[in-house]
């Protein structure tokens, strides 16, 4: 078999181990699938890059279903995607600017990733505790998150267009840790839509920043990985219904905590 071939069998394969995890636990790709490519002997920015679209196609119809059913706050969205989008260009144009190639920046994009995935598995272990936490202040509007919770959301959106473009992770779990902080009563659904329809349009731009500005996409890579991930994650959504959640989210944020302290310390 030609090494070609045989790389984009490994690229679907992997594409489908995601995929069913993202299936089972719900929790994106980003967090899975750039620690996995660069235990593949993927170079840590082509991962990173890559991982980035990606995420912004496997959740593109996610967002179209929420929107249908009117889950989505566009005016939370708009006014993150006012901080993430502009900070996610001017870090992808630093790195091109600052660094003469992807060696000068790889510590960067490593340690990144190594905090972006303690901190997903944080909130893994601890969501419970920040929904209690959301629901109990959720009368205080005298409160200065609650006064300033626009700027805070804003500032928010600054901070994950950084993380997201430098490590492909914490779209997902950032962005919902920060909307049950901010707005206490916004519905679950709407929490999980609002988060989602922020999430595509910022890591198609970190992505599209990567591969302009930085050349940091390998296209074979992510249509193995698409062409895996797709069946898989609805395999893995089926098996999930049959399985106890929160054994499962311990499992995972036990093995990112893992992969998080390796890239972050080691």
């Amino acid at each position: 078999m030609a090494p070609d071939l045989v790389n984009l069998v490994l690229y679907i394969a992997s594409g489908a181990f995601v995929g069913l995890l993202i299936g089972l636990t719900g929790v994106g790709g980003g967090s899975l699938m750039t620690p996995i490519l660069i235990l593949m002997n993927i170079p840590y920015h082509i991962a990173i890059g890559t991982d980035l679209l990606y995420a912004a196609i496997t959740k593109g119809g996610g967002v179209f279903m929420h929107s249908k059913r009117g889950n989505i706050n566009w005016r939370i969205v708009l006014t993150l995607l006012a901080g993430s989008l502009p900070a996610s260009i001017i870090t992808a144009l630093t790195l091109k600017f600052l660094f003469p190639n992807a060696d000068g920046y790889q510590h960067i994009l490593t340690t990144a990733l190594g905090f972006m995935l303690i901190f997903t598995a944080g909130v893994l272990l601890f969501k419970q505790k920040i929904q209690s936490y959301a629901s109990k202040h959720q009368d205080e509007e005298s409160s200065l998150l609650y006064k300033r919770r626009a700027l805070f959301t804003f500032a928010s959106g600054l901070a994950l267009g950084v993380c997201v473009t430098l490590s492909s992770v914490g779209a997902g779990a950032f962005g919902t840790a920060i909307l049950l902080v901010l707005y206490t009563r916004l519905p679950t659904m709407q929490i999980i839509g609002t988060d989602l329809a922020h999430a595509v349009p910022l890591t198609l731009m970190a992505g599209m920043g990567h591969f302009l500005f930085l050349g940091n996409v390998d296209f074979t890579l992510l249509t193995g990985l698409l062409i895996g991930s797709i069946p898989a994650v609805y395999i893995g959504t089926k098996l999930g219904a049959h399985l106890p959640e929160r054994f499962m989210y311990n499992l995972l944020a036990l093995i990112l905590l893992i992969l998080g302290a390796r890239f972050a310390f080691f």
